[in-house]
């Protein structure tokens, strides 16, 4: 019997250091297979890393953390790239820009979050910020990746994860 091909998801924020690198993790780590996760920034600093907040909730989350790096789009758009079959923004910022053209016109959707990385405070509270966005994710995410495979065609897919939004 032949493993069905996993759906590709793409998330996106400006930076590719916070939210998108989370999202790429929890649905990497939920999807059992179903799914593959990638993230990008649409304008990543030169040698931007992931926060190392994320990266830390991660690993306190029991998340895989090997080979999240923070990158740029424009990786996702060269022909050898793989093909998305969902798109997401987790910022507000990345919703509002102009995306590239995604080869086979993947499903879209827009999950908004506040920036974790701009919470001032004590390093608990910013800790704790980034942990808080972490679990608003998840909770999002668990609700796809249960979705019975019929439901993740393209424009179901699509209908779905703009419906998550609401959640």
């Amino acid at each position: 019997m032949t493993t069905p091909t996993p759906l590709n998801v793409l998330f996106l924020c400006t930076h590719n250091s916070a939210r998108s690198i989370l999202a790429e993790a929890t649905l990497n780590h939920l999807g059992r297979g179903r799914f593959k996760a990638f993230s990008a920034g649409s304008s990543p600093r030169e040698n931007q890393q992931p926060h190392p907040l994320a990266l830390e909730v991660l690993q306190r989350a029991g998340m895989a953390t090997e080979g999240l790096h923070s990158k740029s789009w424009d990786e996702f758009g060269q022909p050898d790239a793989p093909h998305m079959d969902l798109v997401i923004t987790v910022c507000d910022n990345a919703a509002g820009e102009t995306c590239p053209y995604w080869p086979g016109q993947p499903a879209t959707a827009h999950w908004g979050y506040a920036d974790p990385s701009e919470v001032k405070g004590t390093a608990e509270q910013q800790l704790e910020a980034f942990r808080e966005t972490l679990l608003a994710i998840r909770r999002r995410l668990e609700f796809l990746v249960s979705l019975p495979p019929a439901s993740v065609d393209r424009l179901a897919l699509q209908n779905t994860a703009r419906e998550l939004a609401q959640r």
